[in-house]
């Protein structure tokens, strides 16, 4: 036989509260269930070419339901743009969004021996399905294009943005770096690791002075690395951004071994001493030879001055603007050059000029507003020394 039991108001609010948190969790294993997509932020090593020093991020989206595994790169161009050469000198090439087969996207990266780390994002479905559309939306037409710049809009501070722009409260990137720091010092960070001493050299020749500005805590993450590392320290919402993170593949080779023999500050030491004591030969062919150099290196001085002009004003490389190399680097140096060795009055006053001006410089290098490479000190003083010897000659 079977009694029936009263209901009372306790046993019902029991049964009640229990049915709504089962309810509640069901409810979110759908939903997480529901969109059956994974969301990861790749970032790639440096690898030995230039365009490669500084590694590379891109977004990974996997569903496992549709069996798709997609990596969304917005650091590719096309090298069939009409006037691509130019296009790319002027900072004018677009570059775009792609999407490239997650297989097909490391191997390469694993050929050239380059580690790729994944950091697979905490985010909810419906942040996840927010990166799907504005991915979606960037593949559209002329939303593929973008102009690319490299410190404040590059392939990876896209991603930064499509993140911030997908979740729907805000994000608190985390501090890695807890002192000042210029775009121009981070660059040289991986620079120096793979001593590209005279990549070095050209970058602070060709980029002016607001590259020694400080960067931000955001700005930071125009580099790979830097949004790798402040993504680990950064929450959402109160949670961690980042759900786990591994390594895809590791780097196999090393750091670069430094050679100071091929280093230009010492290789342009070695040309000041070797110019220096054929000035003092009274052999007519050697005196040839130089009076050849002179005119070629001041001729190389200004159209050096000429090319930083260009790339101030004729381009839209921001970075290279308010460029103070022009202090030694004249432009006019391309007409002085032909006058070295002339008898006339006005060049022997503008080398005296010339002379002098740069003597202060070099008193006043880290004085000067921008980071001038020290390699140049030996160049500017070959400049000044062939100057006097042409001012203070017989003839």
């Amino acid at each position: 036989m079977f009694s029936k039991s009263k209901i009372t108001p306790q046993k019902f609010l029991f049964v009640a509260i229990y049915s709504a948190t089962l309810f509640l969790l069901s409810s979110k294993i759908l939903a997480q269930d529901s969109c059956h997509i994974r969301v990861s932020l790749l970032t790639a090593t440096p690898g030995e070419e230039l365009y490669e020093t500084w590694g590379h991020s891109a977004l990974r989206v996997t569903d496992s339901v549709r069996n798709k595994d997609i990596v969304y790169n917005y650091g590719t161009f096309d090298f069939d743009t009409p006037n691509f050469y130019l296009k790319f000198i002027r900072g004018k090439l677009p570059f775009y969004l792609s999407p490239d087969n997650f297989q097909d996207f490391t191997a390469e990266y694993e050929q050239d021996n380059r580690g790729v780390t994944e950091q697979v994002l905490n985010l909810t479905c419906a942040e996840k399905q927010n990166i799907l559309m504005l991915l979606e939306a960037n593949m559209m037409g002329n939303n593929r294009g973008y102009k690319y710049e490299f410190t404040f809009d590059n392939c990876t501070t896209r991603l930064r943005d499509l993140i911030e722009k997908a979740t729907d409260s805000t994000v608190h990137f985390g501090q890695v770096l807890h002192s000042k720091v210029t775009f121009r010092t981070l660059i040289h960070e991986y620079l120096n690791y793979n001593d590209k001493q005279w990549s070095k050299l050209g970058i602070d020749i060709l980029l002016g002075s607001k590259l020694d500005a400080n960067a931000t805590t955001y700005q930071i993450m125009f580099l790979p690395d830097y949004l790798m590392k402040t993504l680990d320290s950064t929450t959402l919402s109160g949670r961690p951004i980042v759900s786990s993170r591994h390594l895809l593949f590791k780097i196999n080779h090393s750091r670069t071994e430094k050679n100071n023999l091929t280093h230009p500050f010492f290789l342009f030491i070695c040309l000041f001493v070797i110019i220096a004591f054929l000035s003092f030969s009274k052999n007519t062919f050697i005196q040839k030879f130089l009076s050849s150099f002179d005119g070629f290196l001041f001729f190389l001085s200004g159209l050096l001055g000429i090319l930083l002009l260009f790339m101030w004003f004729g381009t839209d490389h921001i970075m290279c603007s308010d460029n103070y190399n022009l202090l030694w680097a004249w432009p006019t140096n391309i007409v002085a050059a032909f006058y070295i060795h002339s008898k006339k009055s006005w060049a022997k006053k503008y080398f005296i000029l010339y002379s002098v001006f740069n003597i202060i410089l070099i008193a006043l290098w880290a004085l000067v507003p921008q980071h001038l490479n020290p390699a140049l000190i030996p160049i500017i003083a070959i400049l000044i020394f062939r100057s006097f010897i042409y001012i203070f000659s017989k003839k």
